[in-house]
């Protein structure tokens, strides 16, 4: 019989130091077969109807169509023929724990990881693990139960329930210890579900091992009847789902049917794996994509085994940016880097239920997910969604605490984790809890910028592709899309393919500019002369103020724009501060020299050129104390300029004063000036280095010039 062979493997448990062989395994899955063979004879019996009706013709029929058909094998279900083996490898693990299991009375937890074990891992126990016929008695909430000395007190919960608390059901836990009973507990993370009084008794703490090829080509065995010869790469396996398993092996009709079918299942969601760009093809990230690849050699590493899960220092981030800048497409193209897993949630979904238990529930099963996935990536979208306890006001104070508790708590455990890196994105950085931020939580945080020029033209080159356009520059486009991000790129892409396919014929740059434009017009040939002598202006003032400061100079179709390493730090002094003014002045100074007059470009608000001198200004006379009135500090917060003891005033001749600076400066290398606007109007886009090019060979021409003259 079965349960003498169970016993033979109690009396010949192995010693500790031989690893698992599957014997177990092997045995579970037999008694199961035999239970399930059992249970169909008595629905037959039941129904009084045969399985199949050798008499019927038209069964015979059919049957001829299945000669490799093995009719006494009785397929077991594949997520509970799978949780067999796992229940029996985390036993073998332990080699006292079955001998006990069936001939004394331990305590004994198991921790799942993924809820969706829950109810297969107690169904192996009472099947198989246990001695035939012993009575199991469910210990349930925080009811008083009566139990005796050969019975076993079983604890299932899988975190839904409010009730799922380290807190509740010791009263049950203490009366089952009294009497002398077994206890088993069955949880994804005992330590936060089970009753406390349960773990503290724990004599054997057993825990599911992850699921590796054997694994599957045992549970495939038990589903098919045959061996399979094929095999499943195992870091395949871990984005494996209980669910993925009925979906994938319906209707196979052999072993390595079975295996092919499985690894289609994953390969569709493993699609990191193949689809997508790294992160070493992707542009925009800055320090973002540093990180990511310091991680994904660090993954590597740890997956090797050549470092210590707690060597790892990047194992959480949370990135900020305004929307579309590619924030779930790092979390992706990192995951293939790593060549790891991707689970990614979002607080949305968590918000989804209907009720708090649900909420709870489903932040618990994302991090579950990953722990079952480790080595992974867990990606969390949206996570202001998830509010400040600050800011929280009303009757949704004690909703919001809990689950913001819950999160913190399963944050904080990262030593519980090994393997789970966290990465959260959220477009409001200023709406996330204070203790999100703090040290072994998501500790470092990046800001995710738009896309400059240079960057938008390399995007716009990857969602082209070689093939398109390959001998064109994409300059003018990026120039055009300034300012938008890298999900616009990919939007005026589409549609500039979509357009170019309608007319039946190949993409050309005017399909990207009509989408990019979208109805606006370019500027005229006399306005875009007046902003190049602008841009200009700006860009000679910003070298004489500190070499190399200038990142790059460009005109658009809404005008022009000059990036420079603008430094106000606590050690910045007067003079630096008035070079600055002076830059940000320079442009509508170049505009009066060449044109006579200046133009309104330089004045609105929104950051404007005027906006950022004025504000600068103020400061200065307001808030650093080197302005007219001393060492003082006025408090203008929330007020205009318009303000007592002559602040405008001080602000408006410091501006006048900074102006004629200026003036004195792009007057003597007007030039250079002239120089910069040339090649802006033919190029559109300079960057740092042109610049300095420019600029050189002009003063270079300016000084023969004068030595020509002598």
């Amino acid at each position: 019989m079965l349960d003498d062979y169970l016993d033979d493997i109690v009396a010949c448990a192995p010693d500790p130091v031989v690893p698992p062989t599957d014997t177990l395994a092997q045995a579970f899955l037999k008694r199961l077969a035999l239970g399930e063979r059992e249970r169909r004879r008595h629905e037959a019996m039941a129904s009084s109807v045969a399985f199949i009706d050798d008499d019927d013709p038209v069964e015979r029929m059919v049957a001829l169509d299945e000669p490799d058909r093995k009719s006494e094998h009785l397929p077991l279900a594949p997520g509970r023929a799978l949780t067999a083996v796992l229940v029996a490898r985390a036993i073998e693990a332990d080699p006292d724990v079955l001998r006990r299991l069936r001939r004394e009375n331990p305590v004994v937890t198991i921790a799942t990881h993924m809820p969706e074990l829950i109810d297969a891992t107690r169904y192996v126990m009472e099947k198989c693990a246990l001695a035939t016929g012993a009575f199991v008695k469910e210990l349930n909430g925080s009811k008083y139960h009566d139990l005796r000395r050969d019975q076993v007190g079983l604890v299932v919960r899988d975190g839904s329930g409010r009730e799922h608390s380290p807190d509740i059901g010791n009263a049950a836990i203490g009366a089952a210890l009294h009497a002398g009973a077994a206890l088993i507990g069955i949880a994804p993370d005992p330590k936060r579900q089970l009753p406390r009084d349960l773990l503290r008794s724990t004599e054997h703490r057993l825990v599911l091992p992850p699921i590796d090829h054997g694994a599957i080509a045992l549970m495939v065995e038990a589903v098919t009847g045959d061996v399979p010869t094929r095999r499943i790469d195992d870091a395949l396996l871990r984005t494996l789902d209980i669910g993925d398993l009925p979906v994938a092996l319906r209707n196979v009709r052999s072993a390595d049917d079975g295996i092919d079918a499985i690894a289609r299942v994953l390969s569709q969601k493993a699609d990191y794996l193949e689809y997508g760009p790294s992160l070493e093809e992707l542009h925009g990230y800055g320090g973002a994509r540093d990180w990511g690849l310091d991680l994904a050699r660090d993954l590597n590493d740890y997956r090797n085994g050549q470092i210590d899960w707690s060597d790892i220092d990047n194992r959480g981030l949370l990135l900020s940016g305004p929307p579309g800048v590619g924030k779930t497409s790092f979390a992706r193209a990192l995951a293939k880097s790593a060549r790891v897993p991707l689970v990614a949630t979002s607080v949305a979904e968590w918000n989804s239920a209907d009720y708090m238990s649900g909420t709870l529930q489903a932040i618990r099963n994302a991090f579950a997910r990953a722990r079952a996935q480790a080595p992974c990536i867990l990606f969390i979208d949206e996570l202001d969604g998830i509010s400040d306890r600050s800011q929280i006001r009303g009757e949704y104070i004690q909703y919001w605490t809990q689950i913001v508790n819950l999160f913190l708590e399963l944050l904080a455990g990262v030593e519980e984790r090994p393997g789970v890196v966290v990465v959260a994105a959220t477009n409001h950085a200023d709406r996330i809890d204070a203790a999100v931020k703090r040290a072994g939580r998501l500790d470092r945080e990046i800001m995710i910028k738009k896309p400059d020029v240079a960057t938008l033209g390399r995007i716009f080159r990857h969602h082209l592709g070689a093939e398109a356009l390959p001998d064109v520059s994409l300059a003018p486009v990026a120039l055009a899309a300034r300012g938008r991000t890298g999900a616009d790129v990919e939007a005026f892409v589409r549609r500039a393919r979509g357009r170019a396919r309608r007319a039946g014929r190949e993409i050309v740059v005017d399909d990207l500019m009509v989408e990019v434009r979208e109805g606006s017009t370019p500027l005229s040939a006399d306005h875009r002369h007046r902003v190049a002598i602008h841009e200009a202006g700006h860009a000679v003032a910003c070298r004489a103020v500190r070499s190399n400061a200038v990142i790059d100079v460009s005109l658009n179709d809404g005008g022009g724009l000059l990036a420079w390493d603008q430094q106000i730090t606590g050690c910045s002094t007067l003079s630096q501060l008035e070079a600055i003014l002076e830059v940000c002045l320079a442009g509508r100074v170049s505009e009066q020299i060449r044109f006579g007059e200046a133009s309104i470009g330089a004045g609105g608000l929104g950051g404007s050129d005027l906006q950022q001198a004025t504000e600068l200004a103020r400061d200065i006379e307001t808030k650093f104390g080197l302005g007219g009135m001393g060492p003082v500090l006025v408090d203008v917060s929330g007020r205009d300029l318009l303000v007592p003891n002559g602040i405008l005033e001080l602000v408006a001749k410091r501006l006048l004063a900074a102006e004629e600076r200026v003036r004195v400066l792009l007057t003597q290398r007007w030039k250079e000036v002239e120089a910069i606007a040339d090649a802006l109007l033919v190029d559109g886009y300079l960057a740092g280095a042109e610049v300095e090019r420019i600029l050189a060979a002009a003063a270079s021409q300016d000084a023969l010039n004068s030595e020509g003259g002598r």
